[in-house]
């Protein structure tokens, strides 16, 4: 009887297999990275209703193209092969009046640099959304627009 590694062609050990990273996680961990940085604006947070401070994060990932034919487009900004190329799309609600340019600013950066180290995959399309503005004027009534 053959073994495995007998039928194995001579495939250095740094090239076998694949690891990949799944939707979700890329999701959670973009979440939970723009949560904490969303948290930093102390003026903005305490408007924002607590059930609705978790941001709606939307992914898609494509794997990295094969090593063979990548060359230097699969290398991550960290120097190591990138595992793949996420997409994403956030939704934060954001506490108003606010800095909201520096909010969105910060939840792409932060996003963006501990998604790279944290799973290996580089960011080739981000989208911050404000899908809603809390106002302190609001906070304790039904209102939806404050005149």
């Amino acid at each position: 009887m053959t073994g495995e590694a007998e039928r194995r062609p001579d495939v250095p050990r740094g090239e076998r297999g694949a690891t990949t990273v799944a939707d979700r996680v890329v999701a959670k961990i973009a979440s939970r990275v723009a949560r904490e940085a969303l948290s930093r604006f102390t003026e903005s947070a305490g408007h924002v209703p607590p059930g609705r401070r978790t941001p709606h994060v939307t992914t898609s990932v494509r794997r990295a193209p094969e090593r063979q034919t990548a060359g230097r487009d699969a290398e991550s900004a960290a120097g190591r092969p990138a595992l793949g190329e996420a997409r994403l799309r956030i939704t934060v609600e954001l506490g108003y009046p606010s800095d909201i340019g520096a909010q969105c600013a910060a939840v792409r950066r932060e996003v963006t640099e501990r998604l790279s180290a944290w799973s290996g995959m580089d960011v080739s399309d981000f989208v911050v959304t404000v899908g809603r503005l809390h106002s302190a004027h609001t906070r304790h009534t039904d209102q939806e627009r404050v005149r």
